[in-house]
């Protein structure tokens, strides 16, 4: 089920109502059917993967938790790995997996399946589970926490089933730490009128960015990366500026719907953003983009490798990129981007002291060298977020040659100057509002305000949602991860 859908606003109130009318020893059960109808809403049979990910990781964690044995516990670690790693392979990636094994022994004259033989297995029509990166990398995390200790096993195998599918971020995160939200969940909620206003508005918020920003960034952005070989250079520049706009308006919406949502029912999700647009180095920018994936990554693969595996630390940072590439999708346009980003983020690793020491030496202000490093790291986002875009390198390469293929001065590629002014002038309204505000404080421009102030915001909002919103219900950006 989609946020921004007709059938949402029916299916969010109902599940509010019945939570806060039902006694706490039942709210569990009422969340987790939720939940579950939420997920089954388009593809109902692919909730068997959902319960397999969640029956499997609940029998590991309480068999980790009872066993003495080192090796013991690490044998029901590993199963829990591979079962959850096996179903993200078998759905997500065996078709890029096996086209790619070909080709490589094709190189060589060996082929791999004949047509017939491929064409029997009709690899294409395995379908990619909307949310499956994020809840098996989520029952993942629980599994690493139970092994190590951090964490006691949930007893309780539907409390444990609705930390997994927990609805609001089941399907795009923030990817929750067992040791933050199940004790959410078993704690009693009572009605706190503050806390559902503010949930709302966050909510309201998300929306704005998704329906009114973010698909309307997306419209020029279609246009230009429909036609990587335009002579209008100008106008392909400003498509990838735009997508950078948009995919970051696009996710955060997401999270802001889902924290929203978790925050009226008196639970809080973890802030998946910090600004990340606003970063002055790429360091800076992976500690505040999608920051659940991230703080993942680094606990539960880069650590491992540099403590346990004695990797070299920059090497430690490859291979988790690359990793971080094919979470992101079956495809070497998303393992290039990581990997570029990769690079860039090593390069500032290596040679971070050298230019402290240089910029200092030249004695040069902070706020200028600050300047000069958000400028770098977004347009080296603008650059890279090709690759991500993109549905293949060729396209990608070539969208990449014609931006700077200088000629036509043309940007008026969807043939309304009005959408084009109002998409720039919503990019500054938002950032003018992140950067004050940051993307978790954004309820205070309504809270803070006296009640005339506050009603007119929302009559506002109501009117705004009407008269800009690109209706077209488009799904979510990371949806297709």
């Amino acid at each position: 089920m989609l946020f921004n859908s007709f059938e949402f606003l029916l299916f969010f109130p109902i599940v509010i109502i019945g939570f806060y009318a039902l006694p706490h020893k039942y709210r569990w059960l009422w969340l987790l059917s939720g939940s579950y109808f939420f997920y089954m809403v388009h593809e109902p049979e692919l909730i068997i993967l959902l319960c397999i990910s969640t029956l499997v990781d609940y029998y590991c964690g309480i068999k980790m938790y009872k066993s003495h044995s080192a090796t013991i516990k690490k044998r029901y670690l590993v199963f829990s790995i591979i079962t959850n790693v096996g179903i993200l392979f078998l759905f997500k990636y065996l078709l890029f997996f096996t086209d790619n094994l070909k080709s490589f022994l094709g190189f060589f004259g060996v082929e791999l399946l004949s047509d017939e033989l491929a064409s029997s297995y009709n690899f294409t029509n395995i379908l990619l589970p909307i949310g499956i990166s994020f809840y098996t990398f989520q029952t993942m995390s629980y599994s690493f926490e139970v092994y190590r200790g951090t964490v006691k096993p949930e007893r309780h195998l539907g409390k444990f089933a609705l930390y997994v599918a927990f609805f609001p971020q089941l399907v795009a995160g923030p990817i929750e730490r067992a040791s933050r939200l199940l004790p959410q969940l078993k704690q009693k909620v009572i009605v706190n009128i503050p806390d559902i206003k503010k949930g709302l508005i966050i909510m309201a918020w998300g929306f704005f960015l998704k329906v009114v920003v973010a698909d309307r960034l997306g419209v020029y952005v279609d246009e230009a990366f429909a036609n990587p070989d335009s002579p209008h250079n100008i106008a392909l520049i400003l498509g990838s500026i735009f997508f950078c706009f948009q995919i970051y308006y696009d996710f955060s919406a997401y999270t802001a719907i889902a924290i929203g949502a978790a925050k009226t029912m008196g639970y809080d999700l973890i802030q998946n953003f910090n600004r990340p647009l606003f970063s002055t180095s790429m360091a800076q920018f992976w500690q505040r983009w999608h920051i659940s994936f991230t703080q993942w990554l680094r606990e539960f693969l880069y650590r491992p490798l540099v403590k346990h595996y004695k990797l070299n630390r920059l090497t430690a940072v490859f291979i988790v990129f690359f990793i971080n590439g094919l979470w992101h999708g079956a495809n070497w346009t998303f393992v290039i981007w990581s990997l570029l980003n990769a690079f860039i983020l090593v390069l500032e690793i290596a040679t971070n002291s050298k230019r402290h020491k240089l910029f200092k030496k030249l004695n040069i202000p902070k706020y200028i060298t600050g300047f000069f490093g958000w400028a770098f790291c977004l347009g080296y986002m603008v650059l890279t977020l090709v690759f991500f875009r993109s549905p293949s390198l060729e396209h990608a390469l070539l969208y990449l040659k014609n931006m700077f293929n200088f000629g036509s001065m043309h940007i008026n590629i969807v043939g309304n100057y009005f959408e084009l002014f109002l998409s720039l002038m919503l990019i500054l309204i938002v950032q003018t509002i992140h950067y004050y505000k940051g993307n978790s404080k954004v309820y205070e421009l309504v809270t803070q305000r006296p009640n005339y102030v506050r009603y007119s915001m929302y009559l506002g909002y109501i009117l705004i949602i009407v008269l800009f919103a690109i209706n077209r219900q488009n799904t979510f950006i990371y949806f297709q991860f």
